[in-house]
């Protein structure tokens, strides 16, 4: 689609209705998402004749629905994307469009599966691949390294924790080469990095498989790097660390039915304190949940787990939460 379609199309996707816009981007790719969104964020003020030149055969529909495109065309655009796209991807995702972030190169990956972005690299050096993988998304980055085979996933995620920077002619050819693959735009990101912090966030986002495999050949490479690596890392023992007032409000954050199952493999030491932080009632019912439980399978509790251990990272990061440590507080 080129610039003047994504306008028409976003000008037709504003006049349809939430619904019918749900289902059209529905079918579009993720690259078309997102110009497509960005191009609703900009529709302002358009002016009866502009509506009807763009519509055509939707004339009488736009003219039925033009008080639209008076409102607030982002938060429309919002909640349709949200819709279209679903609660897991959502806020990452409408972030990056809303925020009028290019389809180029290394930022086009973002919108592309997990498992055709693996097929699209694994063939690179390691070093390439950890390049790529530092400016995805943690939980993107964890799925793609899932898809990879042990020996190169070990290899990667190694590299990615002894990354200091990266020079920027060779961000830039890099960003070209997935620019010609994804026939994207032509600006790069250059914020993130590697490091420790970053290789401990995408081990987070792995099961307990891989994440041995992977802590077990960096303490062979350093043992001091992967203890570092592991000091940076989130498990669910960690809510012991938090005071009240924050597991008050990680539970406020939380689903229930997702904290049931992460609780069936947690000590009960910490089921106690999360006891203690709910009102007589919700704990009540929470201890009843987990006893009529039946058996749940490690990988799911695992998942729900770091399910929370994400929006724990979350609040830690916009510091609203806090760790402390041997009577002492300090910030992640």
């Amino acid at each position: 689609m080129d610039e003047t379609g994504i306008g028409k199309g976003a000008i037709l996707l504003l006049s349809l209705g939430e619904d019918a816009a749900v289902e059209v981007l529905k079918h579009l790719n993720p690259l078309e998402v997102q110009k497509l969104g960005s191009a609703m964020t900009r529709v302002k003020n358009l002016s009866q004749e502009q509506i009807d030149a763009v519509l055509g055969d939707f004339c009488n529909l736009a003219t039925g629905r033009n008080s639209l495109l008076g409102v607030d065309a982002e938060g429309y655009a919002r909640t349709v994307l949200h819709r279209a796209l679903g609660e897991e991807k959502s806020t990452d995702s409408i972030s990056r469009i809303l925020e009028g972030s290019d389809t180029s190169g290394i930022e086009g990956l973002k919108w592309i599966d997990s498992q055709s972005v693996a097929e699209l690299i694994k063939s690179e050096h390691p070093q390439i691949i950890a390049t790529i993988l530092v400016h995805l998304d943690r939980n993107q980055a964890s799925e793609i390294l899932g898809q990879l085979t042990e020996p190169l996933r070990n290899d990667v995620l190694l590299r990615i924790a002894t990354l200091e920077g990266i020079q920027p002619y060779a961000l830039r050819e890099l960003n070209d080469v997935l620019t010609d693959l994804l026939s994207g735009g032509e600006n790069i990101n250059k914020s993130p990095v590697g490091g420790i912090r970053t290789a401990a966030e995408i081990i987070n986002f792995m099961g307990s498989t891989a994440e041995t495999s992977i802590l077990g050949n960096l303490r062979q490479f350093d043992e001091d790097l992967a203890q570092k690596i592991m000091d940076q890392m989130l498990v669910f023992e960690n809510l012991m660390d938090i005071d009240d007032h924050g597991i008050q409000l990680i539970l406020r954050e939380i689903e229930h039915d997702s904290l049931v199952v992460a609780l069936k493999g947690a000590t009960q030491e910490l089921r106690d304190r999360i006891f203690r932080n709910m009102s007589n009632r919700a704990a009540e019912m929470l201890r009843e949940d987990l006893e009529v439980m039946g058996p749940v399978r490690v990988s799911e509790v695992e998942n729900q787990q770091k399910k929370i251990l994400q929006v724990v990272r979350r609040l830690a990061d916009e510091d609203r939460i806090a760790f402390t440590t041997k009577g002492e507080e300090s910030y992640i």
